[in-house]
């Protein structure tokens, strides 16, 4: 085990969140910061300098935007970035750009009180950091117009209303899962059931995030609303800030929308969402883990596999941080182990398959 500090550089407009990330870093007794930048263009220089572990690195800044230099990073030099980020609409898509270019993760900036509501950010940032210096840097997917037809090509209908209104696929996920969740959405049928997401995320963010998605899948992709009824061909994403649960109406399934203590430290939390698969829909839901630190969700999906759904886990290689999948598989929680391009096909046709089975009773 080595002793050697985390080396960061921040890159960011403002001399006062420059001060503000030093000192947060510095507090800490496992990372350094190595040097601070106020533009990407002495950011680039001060990379090859320093040769840092992790980039903070600021969305909206002078002389090059930080989405166009984290392309160009990426491409020529990957290396793991936590973007900051102000909580606005443009901050939020901007946000989600940035993840979807290969960005670790991101931290919102405090709209009123900088220098407070940053140092009270304290732990959320070095945690962050930890979780950068750690992840795995995989190649950026990005969505080429069209691309989401010909990726949905791959997986064929259902062509059984049945399976689609009775079956639920359940999915959580935390650092890396929103290009995970995108890749497992894109290529699904607008036939496959309904779809219920834990993803940990900041309010303010998922709606952007649904929109995004909705944009790309020939599913429907939303915000989860509380009280409505969980449809086929359609995809409900927990608010951030709020559990997302299922319960039953009647003989329909519906979401649960509520601010309920966190669980695992989360709200959203996994753990939540797949508990409450495992009581009310047992057999009839598919479960599925991805990337993330933690083990938010692996006790849930152990249950779920107890109560009768089929569940997968992400496999390790197309993870950008295992933790989750890791301790889901260690419980013996996942029927199946899959990597992540495959996992939308793999839930597809264990559906067809039960289909098969129905036929032949």
């Amino acid at each position: 085990m080595t002793d050697r500090k985390i080396r960061v550089l921040c890159v960011d407009d403002s001399a006062l969140i420059r001060s503000l990330m030093t000192e947060i870093i510095n507090s800490q007794p496992d990372m350094v910061v190595v040097a601070t930048a106020s533009d990407p263009l002495i950011a680039r220089d001060l990379v090859k300098q320093h040769n840092p572990d992790v980039m903070t690195l600021d969305v909206e800044m002078p002389r090059m935007d930080g989405l166009e230099f984290l392309e160009r990073l990426m491409r020529l030099r990957p290396m793991p970035v936590v973007m900051v980020s102000s909580l606005t609409e443009h901050g939020s898509e901007a946000a989600l750009r940035a993840l979807e270019l290969g960005a670790i993760d991101f931290v919102t900036k405090p709209r009123l009180g900088i220098r407070d509501g940053l140092l009270s950010y304290t732990e959320l940032i070095a945690g962050k950091i930890r979780i950068a210096a750690a992840a795995r840097l995989l190649p950026a997917r990005r969505s080429a117009p069209g691309s989401s037809a010909a990726a949905a090509a791959d997986v064929p209908l259902l062509r059984s209303p049945l399976l689609s209104t009775e079956k639920l696929i359940i999915i959580g996920a935390s650092t890396g899962g929103t290009e995970a969740i995108r890749e497992v959405l894109q290529p699904l049928p607008p036939d496959s059931p309904g779809i219920m997401i834990a993803q940990h995320m900041p309010a303010g963010f998922t709606r952007s995030f649904a929109e995004r998605l909705n944009g790309l899948c020939r599913i429907v992709v939303s915000e989860a609303v509380q009280g409505e009824r969980i449809l086929p061909g359609h995809a409900y994403i927990a608010p951030g800030g709020f559990h997302l649960s299922l319960v039953r109406s009647g003989a329909n399934y519906v979401a649960q929308v509520d601010l309920a203590p966190p669980v695992n430290r989360h709200r959203p939390s996994v753990d939540v969402l797949f508990d409450s698969a495992a009581r009310h829909a047992g057999k009839n839901a598919i479960g599925v883990i991805l990337t993330g630190m933690g083990r938010d969700g692996a006790d849930g999906l152990l249950r779920m596999r107890q109560a009768g759904a089929y569940t997968l886990a992400q496999d390790e290689a197309s993870c950008v941080v295992f933790g989750m999948p890791r301790e889901a598989i260690a419980l013996g929680a996942a029927h199946e182990v899959v990597p992540l391009q495959d996992l939308s096909q793999r839930v597809m046709a264990h559906l067809r398959s039960l289909g098969g089975q129905a036929n032949r009773v």
